[in-house]
């Protein structure tokens, strides 16, 4: 079996302490990352390039072309394809996307998708649906693909039961802790969610809580270790 360690982490576009958010991530020693709201005003495809040097990653995709979404991966994870997809928007709501990536490690394929949703909860229902879609076309009949990121919403919404119907969250199946993601100082939600294929063989699942992750980012991440 091939072994994966998967990592989603809203980073606020890095305007808190990078320094603790390189180490943060470090920690976790991931495969993967999915990660939300990446730089995506002036000079955000440097400033994604420094968030990988940092983290001792490369950046696989994403970026502002796919919503702020971005993958990066290190250099044991064989990039197939990428893409980049937008959701449809609201007016006055932030522009919503998914990026996407086909993989290989270890001689087995699969895919991830990092995704945002909305802070409206018919956006997100809508772009859940959108997501789907993109996953569709994006990634070959038979590649089993892992959903990582900020829903805005919670375990047992509809927005979290129709992610879990295709790809149930790792949390839930094999988590430890209480699984509280946001605020990052005084964590009150589950927010942030890895949602894996039934292909995937989930090992466990856990949110960081160094004392890093107070000041690298308003969330905290989770992680999730899988066998293909």
């Amino acid at each position: 079996m091939a072994s994966l360690r998967v990592l989603t982490y809203n980073v606020r576009s890095m305007r808190d302490d990078r320094g603790a958010l390189g180490r943060v991530i470090r920690s976790a020693e991931p495969d993967v990352v999915l990660i939300q709201e990446s730089p995506r005003f002036a000079h955000w495809r440097s400033l994604c390039a420094q968030l990988a040097r940092v983290s001792n990653l490369v950046v696989v995709g994403g970026g502002r072309p796919a919503g702020s979404n971005l993958i990066l991966s290190t250099l044991g994870v064989d990039v197939i394809s990428t893409a980049d997809v937008l959701f449809s928007k609201d007016r006055h709501l932030h522009q919503r996307g998914t990026a996407i990536a086909v993989l290989n490690r270890q001689g087995r394929r699969f895919a991830v998708a990092g995704t945002h949703l909305d802070l409206n909860a018919a956006a997100r229902l809508r772009h859940v649906g959108e997501l789907d879609a993109a996953i569709t076309a994006h990634v070959p009949r038979g590649v089993p693909t892992l959903v990582g990121g900020d829903m805005n919403d919670r375990p047992g919404s509809a927005v979290w039961t129709a992610l879990a119907t295709r790809r149930p969250d790792t949390f839930t199946t094999a988590g430890t802790g209480d699984g509280l993601t946001f605020p990052a100082r005084q964590p009150r939600q589950t927010i942030d969610g890895i949602f894996a294929d039934p292909n995937f063989s989930v090992r466990s699942a856990r949110v960081l809580d160094l004392p890093d992750v107070l000041v690298a980012s308003d969330h905290r991440p989770l992680l999730a270790e899988l066998e293909l």
